[in-house]
């Protein structure tokens, strides 16, 4: 059974175990050689628990990718204020953005199509189309909002973590289900959760809506504890990372967690550049040990 189980983020939809861990695998060996211990991992030790083909759509003759979505598609409520949130975000970091609102000669308006054009010109979103913003909006609403899907990416963390699994390392929209997997398997044995460019910290429209629900009310609510005593969480997040919209998760999961700023250059979320992190290869070290 695999030692270390890695868990994709966003927009994956088009990969599969095999070619993600042909990405994994040597960002994730080059992390554990910055501890000097660049052998402590073998292939045959790392397993990847897939979700994306989830989220696939249906093959269809004389179809090609994700659907064709335009700014029309993006939903009221959840999926706007997403948006908005990113686009604050990709302002705060990128100089280049204009942020929501802005007193300029032109006034930028709120608008679903503003907020895509502020964001396909930002260092983070450059080189991504708009159908596919979009299809990660809805990526991460969908998760959220369909109770079978959920129920299915979860079950196939919790199928990848074995008695032999002691770390766990989960990237993006995985950390929200890698999370939500750990806190669903009681008695697991993992001893590392390492979470890299997370959402859970980002209120009403994820931490308040994880499984279990957070203990509280409001501001004052409290992540439950996605294991045993034993389990060290380590969250990483580079400062200029849109999706990480909230970088320190302990004052929502509590001070037992560890949190850390790294620069990922500009590649603010890519798994590969945080797996390449000393951070990251020190806290999958101390998980095995």
């Amino acid at each position: 059974m695999p030692r270390v189980v890695g868990v994709h983020g966003i927009g994956k939809q088009l990969l599969g175990e095999g070619t993600l861990l042909k990405q994994w695998q040597p960002a994730l060996a080059d992390g554990l050689r910055r501890v000097g211990v660049g052998d402590a991992v073998s292939e045959s030790d790392v397993a990847m628990a897939f979700y994306g083909d989830l989220f696939r759509p249906a093959g269809q003759y004389l179809a090609v990718g994700d659907p064709r979505f335009t700014a029309a598609d993006v939903g009221e409520g959840f999926e706007q204020e997403l948006l908005w949130a990113w686009w604050r975000a990709a302002a705060e970091s990128d100089p280049g953005v204009v942020p929501p609102g802005a007193d300029t000669l032109i006034a930028t308006p709120r608008s679903v199509q503003a907020a895509l054009r502020a964001l396909s010109g930002s260092r983070f979103f450059a080189g991504l189309a708009l159908r596919s913003m979009v299809f990660d909006l809805k990526q991460v609403h969908r998760y959220l909002l369909d109770a079978e899907l959920r129920t299915r990416a979860r079950t196939r963390v919790i199928d990848a973590i074995g008695e032999d699994t002691r770390v766990v390392v989960a990237h993006s929209l995985g950390s929200v289900v890698a999370y939500e997997a750990l806190c669903a398997l009681p008695g697991h044995r993992v001893r590392a959760l390492v979470t890299l460019g997370s959402p859970l910290g980002i209120p009403n429209l994820i931490f308040h809506r994880l499984e279990p629900r957070p203990v509280g009310l409001g501001r004052a609510a409290q992540g439950v504890w996605p294991g045993g005593r034993d389990l060290v969480w380590t969250n990483i997040a580079d400062k200029g990372d849109v999706v990480a919209l909230v970088k320190d998760l302990r004052p929502a999961f509590g001070e037992g967690l560890r949190s850390a700023r790294v620069h990922n250059g500009s590649h603010a979320h890519d798994a590969t550049a945080y797996l390449t992190n000393e951070l990251c290869g020190r806290a999958i070290v101390e998980g095995l040990a």
